[in-house]
């Protein structure tokens, strides 16, 4: 059964269904809008005592419904200058050092960091001998992507791509999963060096916005695109630690790369743990 699942994702038109989903998730669509709402809370087992507004009345589409903020205070955030905290609510898939530019996808399979960041070596460099985490967000999960640090944006890069299931059964079947996914990656300057953070695209993923560009997909295409930031100034990006800086609109996953000997992890941080965004993940050295 699990070799008919990843079989049937290589022949299904990924990205025409993902953008159809999308449309009826953006789409005000009254009662019907309600009753989408309705059915993924209760199959998904939804906590909506969490969220700023809990009935699903609240909500004029499955997109206003999945990118719901949460109430003041419900994440606190693990303020100390030398912790990195937690970007996403989801689990931890693997985290790691990264060895001669590979990144852990899965037990057997390891991808390039290089790809995965664009298929330059100027922008994977910086991370050579660093550490990386891979944070998957279930559909249950609060879908709003936070600054685990203090960054200034220096670059943003947005590469096409396929739209696999990033679900730990498709991580342990499909080789380079998240180097062939559609995805945005941002790159920071923080206090350490820098910091990456990559958005994975994934099926029925109808978006991925950032707080500075709004919508980044879609719509898709075949070219990559690179935009740089200036470090200071009026156009600077500075976002604080703990402040929104994307979304996805139905579920992914996050890669964050460090430099080498600056970021280590916590000893409770291990595959398979459940995250909760803003709390402590890492200390930076």
């Amino acid at each position: 059964m699990d070799k008919v699942k990843i079989t049937l994702q290589y022949l299904m038109p990924k990205h025409l269904i993902s953008r159809l989903a999308g449309k009826i998730a953006a789409a005000e669509l009254g009662w019907f809008s309600h009753f989408l709402i309705k059915r993924f809370i209760k199959a998904y087992k939804i906590d909506m005592s969490e969220a700023q507004w809990e009935r699903p009345e609240d909500y004029a589409s499955f997109n206003e419904f999945f990118t719901r903020p949460l109430k003041d205070g419900i994440r606190p955030l693990a303020s100390e200058p030398d912790i990195v905290a937690h970007p996403v609510d989801g689990a931890i898939s693997q985290l790691g050092p990264i060895v001669d530019g590979k990144l852990v996808q899965a037990k057997h399979h390891n991808y390039s960091l290089q790809n995965l960041l664009g298929g330059l070596e100027q922008t994977s460099a910086p991370f050579a001998g660093g550490s990386f985490a891979t944070i998957y967000l279930a559909p249950k999960d609060y879908h709003r992507i936070h600054m685990p640090v203090t960054g200034t944006l220096r670059e943003m890069i947005y590469i096409p791509g396929e739209l696999f299931s990033v679900n730990p059964l498709t991580a342990e079947c499909v080789k380079d999963l998240f180097a062939l996914n559609e995805r945005v990656v941002t790159i920071f300057d923080t206090e350490f060096g820098p910091m990456a953070l990559v958005l994975v695209g994934a099926t029925i993923v109808a978006s991925i916005e950032t707080v500075w560009a709004g919508t980044i997909t879609p719509p898709t295409g075949k070219t990559i695109f690179r935009w740089t930031y200036p470090a200071t100034g009026n156009t600077a990006v500075k976002l604080e630690k703990g402040a929104e800086m994307g979304r996805f609109k139905l579920g992914s996953t996050v890669v964050l790369a460090f430099p080498a000997g600056k970021v280590e992890f916590l000893a409770d941080q291990q595959p398979g743990t459940v995250t909760r965004m803003g709390a402590p993940f890492a200390e930076i050295n």
